[in-house]
């Protein structure tokens, strides 16, 4: 028990979490500042689990139906006809090369073609369906258009909004209003649920670098929360949102066939997302962490230099996806439109981007395989 405690003691200590000559008891709620409270991050914990409740109930009675209403097809592939050899093979190596798919060719009655086939309608059978992508891309920009509009709601009295250094007057000293509260919690609650959900949503290339991303801006928020950060917190938030408003609005018009759409959606969220992310962020926000904060607050600690390794853990996550974003930018004005996945299940840069080329060069590849002997085929 008693290392137990000591261990507490230790990770709490005011000399990691707090400023110089600034102990947890200077920092308890009283008449005039409300501070934050490290136990209130407990409820977005069972906040998330109502998040993914909401979110199923909507996906069901109001994204799906209005999917079916804009022709978005519901059944995924047909299904295959079951064979025992062939699912076996299937499970150990989805992608088998000619010689894999020659040698289960001798042990069944099936030509090498008839199997290619086989295997190519297997994979399009576990693929989700275009209404389910559609349905999780409605989930999540209904959730970013409601947070970046209860966002500039919260923000716009808050003289931190106007100018960036009223983040460090009098740091920690600083209340939390209840909107900014509602804010950090509701928020916590989504990223939590997106943690959780994603093993269960579409795959896509960037899995990874997702879980990273949700991981490490719910790290952000639970340190700046902590540490009483919250004015540059919701900041960040409020500058994260906006773009993926238009991510996922061109992906819903792309599934639903409305291709001008898409591409006029696709092409604001580019522009919004090299001004937020490449320039707003680092510029405005990072700047304020890294440049002014010190010469406001005279003395760090520990936790703020975490802190701001975790913003900077996410500017090297945004120009990640800048250099994906701007590789099918190009490709789109090349070709003229926007099509597929903007981000694709595939694990591989070129699968993807093949994926965004117009219907014509598809065919060219898919003629040019065709004519390819075939040892050489992908299958």
């Amino acid at each position: 028990m008693n290392i137990y405690s000591s261990i507490l003691d230790s990770f709490w200590s005011p000399k990691i979490w707090l400023p110089p000559n600034i102990t947890w008891a200077d920092l308890v709620p009283n008449e005039k500042i409300q501070y934050t409270d490290h136990r209130h991050l407990y409820y977005p914990l069972p906040m998330a689990f109502v998040m993914l409740i909401l979110r199923y109930l909507l996906e069901r009675n109001i994204f799906a139906p209005f999917g079916l209403y804009l022709g978005i097809k519901a059944s995924k592939s047909k299904k295959v006809p079951y064979n025992e050899l062939l699912e076996r093979a299937f499970k150990n190596n989805s992608k088998m090369s000619y010689k894999e798919v020659a040698t289960i060719a001798k042990q069944t009655d099936m030509s090498e073609r008839q199997i290619e086939r086989w295997l190519r309608l297997r994979r399009a059978q576990d693929k989700p369906s275009t209404l389910i992508k559609f349905c999780e891309n409605s989930w999540r920009c209904s959730y970013y258009t409601y947070s970046f509009l209860y966002g500039i709601w919260c923000l716009w009295d808050k003289p931190w909004l106007w100018n960036i250094d009223e983040c460090w007057t009098n740091y920690p000293h600083q209340s939390i209003t209840s909107d900014c509260w509602w804010y950090y919690m509701i928020s916590l609650s989504f990223y939590w649920s997106l943690a959780i959900s994603q093993f269960r949503d579409v795959k896509r290339k960037d899995f990874w670098q997702m879980f990273v991303h949700h991981i490490a801006t719910i790290l952000l928020m639970a340190f700046s929360w902590v540490c009483n950060l919250i004015r540059v917190g919701t900041l960040v938030l409020l500058v994260h949102d906006c773009a993926d408003i238009f991510l996922e609005a061109a992906k819903m018009a792309k599934y639903a066939n409305y291709q001008k759409v898409c591409d006029a959606f696709f092409g604001i969220f580019t522009i919004i997302w090299l001004i937020t992310r490449l320039v707003v962020f680092p510029c405005w926000i990072l700047y304020s962490t890294t440049i002014r904060a010190p010469r406001i607050v005279n003395t760090m600690f520990p936790a703020y230099y975490f802190f701001n390794g975790l913003l900077l853990l996410l500017l090297a996550l945004h120009i990640f996806w800048t250099n994906l974003i701007l590789k099918i930018a190009y490709n789109a004005i090349a070709t003229g439109q926007m099509e597929g996945d903007i981000r694709s299940s595939s694990s591989e840069e070129y699968l993807m981007l093949q994926q965004i080329l117009p219907i014509q060069r598809q065919s060219n590849y898919i003629f040019q395989e065709n004519c390819m002997p075939r040892s050489e085929r992908r299958l």
